[in-house]
Order: structure tokens, then sequence, then C-alpha cells
């Protein structure tokens, strides 16, 4: 790191989402920084965690960690964020924030770089947005196909991993997993869940229903008319990301024994004809998206090919038998770097960039 560039602070730089921004700023070739400054909740400070050949000691959150600090990155839960991002930018910082607290906010950008990066630029309260890692694993795909043939509905089905439950869910995962391998269960109704209890796992878990062995029709918090809040995200988000505050979007989602990479099956109309080979032409140029397509050949996207690295990857793209200028596609995406991690950190390079 150099003497000369903007400084950058990661706020929940021990957190799951923290230590993969770490290795995605290790695995640069190069990055604009010149401090990088890691700051956690007073329980983690004093830690020292290794990042670009360096040995950096975590520092406790107070005001004037940020000062001097240009890019504040933050990866805290959605109550810090909304008291700390606005300190930061008290203090002279850009706060890039991860969590919910200002998604929806009209003086805040919501940012894919790849989909609206001028965006990044009007801040005024000092803070940019990271969407939601279930929006964000189709964004780099549906803002291409946009900019070509002007999307005008959405019907989404996700497939979210357990972490995007956080730790605790990839844990109970885990622990449900062991607790069925080798057993005769999954043939009669409750057999998955007894085997649990046998096991000894409490009841208490982030997923409202066994998740080995099974699919769980349930992501987020209760919201009004049957909705979860991961499905009004996906509607929501779209709309501001994508700059179409009249699309019409319709979600599903759905939890799956898969430990990291969120899917989705996406069900896209567009206001101009699309054919199958120009969508795919569309989506080879683009840098950050992985075309896998031959479905004959048994080539298409899964989560254990996708998960640990950086592009979205799309197949199965079919135009709808029934509907026009219709799509459909399978998405997946890391939700832990592109879902989260990476796109925070991209934004943070594209704020570094017009300093």
């Amino acid at each position: 790191m150099g003497n000369n560039g903007p400084v950058v602070a990661i706020v929940g730089a021990t957190g799951a989402v923290g230590t993969t921004m770490i290795d995605i700023i290790d695995a640069r070739e190069s990055v604009p920084w010149s401090e990088i400054r890691l700051i956690a909740s007073p329980r983690s400070a004093g830690k020292v965690l290794r990042v670009r050949g360096q040995d950096i000691t975590v520092q406790a959150l107070a005001p004037e960690v940020f000062d001097g600090v240009d890019v504040a990155l933050f990866d805290v839960p959605d109550e810090v964020s909304a008291q700390w991002a606005p300190i930061a930018a008290e203090r002279g910082a850009v706060a890039v924030d991860n969590s919910g607290a200002f998604r929806m906010d009209p003086d805040v950008p919501l940012v894919v770089p790849e989909v609206n990066a001028a965006n990044a630029s009007e801040r005024p309260k000092g803070i940019i947005a990271n969407p939601n890692c279930t929006t964000l694993s189709m964004m780099a795909v549906m803002g291409a196909l946009h900019r070509e043939y002007t999307l005008e509905a959405l019907v989404v089905a996700s497939y979210q991993a357990a972490s995007g439950a956080g730790q605790p869910g990839i844990d109970r995962l885990q622990a449900e997993i062991a607790a069925v391998a080798g057993k005769d269960v999954g043939v009669r109704s409750g057999d998955v869940a007894a085997a649990l209890a046998e096991a000894g796992l409490p009841a208490e878990s982030p997923f409202p229903a066994p998740l080995a062995l099974n699919v769980v029709p349930w992501a987020g918090s209760v919201k009004d008319d049957g909705w979860s809040s991961e499905e009004l995200k996906v509607r929501n988000e779209s709309r501001k990301i994508l700059g179409i505050p009249d699309l019409k979007v319709s979600a599903t989602c759905v939890r799956v024994p898969v430990v990291t990479t969120h899917s989705l099956v996406v069900h896209a109309t567009f206001a101009s004809e699309v054919s199958v080979d120009a969508a795919r032409k569309v989506l080879a140029e683009q840098p950050s998206v992985v075309l896998r397509d031959d479905a004959a050949a048994g080539e298409f996207p899964t989560p254990a090919d996708v998960v640990g690295g950086d592009p979205t990857y799309v197949g199965r793209i079919r135009q709808a038998l029934d509907f026009p200028n219709t799509l459909e596609l399978f998405v997946c995406g890391d939700n832990l770097r592109k879902g989260a991690a990476l796109n925070t950190y991209e934004i943070a390079e594209t704020v570094a960039a017009g300093l």
C-alpha cells in the first residue's frame, strides 16, 4: 500500500462478510488504498489480522476511528449501521453499507457497479447502500438484458443458501446434516424432525422447519398479506437499482440445504423482442457474467460449482412458450461474495476512483 491513496475502513472486519472482504482485497493485484483500517465490536478489538502482507490490529468501533477515513465499508446489523454510518459520514467518510438500514432511503443510492455505477456519485447523506444478496444474485444479468431490451416484469423464485442466515444458519444446517446422515429418514412425515430431536439439536433454529433433506418456502420476516421481507426486498430493490419504479415483480423465496450460493429462477418479460441467441450474446459480453448454457451437454450453473467465485453464472436460457418477449433463466451467485462483500468493495473502488 502506498502513501498517497485514500484510506478505507472495514467495519465488522471479523464477521463472515468482513473476512470475505479481506480475502477479496488480498486477491487484488493492486488496491487504491494508502491505509486499511479494521474495525469491529469491543469484544473483537485487539485481534490482529493480516491484510496484503501487513498485520493490522482491529480497533473498537468509536467516532474517532473514522477520522481521516475516505471510505468506510459497513457489514454490521441494521441497527448498528443506522447509528454509525451517519457518524462515519459526519467525520468525512463515504459510508458503504451492506445492511438493510438505508436501502430504500430516497437520499441513499442503491448501487450495483455493473448496472448503475453513476448513482454512486449522488449521495446527499454521504451513504451508499449495498443491495440484498438475493436481489444482487441476478442484477448483473438483468441489468445487461434491461439495457438492450427494456425489462417490464419479473417473476422470481429464489433458492437461498443457509449462509444467508449468517453463521448460525451454516452451523444449524451442518448440525442437521450430521444428525440425519446414515439414517433411514425422509420417508415418513416428521421423521427428519424426530432425528434432529434425537440428536439433541435444540428446537430453536434460524429456520422455521428442518432444512436438511428439505426445502423451506420461507426466508425473512413476516410482512403484510403473507409476504416475507426477502420477497419484498427483491421487488423494491430491483425497481430502485434498475431505475424502473413501476416494474412488475413477484418473488417467492425458498431456503434450500446449500451452505453458500443463492440460485434464482427468473421469468423476465421485455418491451422488445428478444431471442435466446441474442440474450446469450449480450450476456457472454459481460465481464462479470459467466454463461454456462448447454443443457444437452449437462452444462448449467449449480451452487456447488459457483461457490467461492466472484462472477454471476447464468444458464437454462429459454424462450417462454406461452409468453411473448419473455425469457426463462437460472442464475447462481455466491451470496457472501458478489451478494455482499464483493459488491460492497466494488462500490468502494468506484467511489475511490472519483475522489
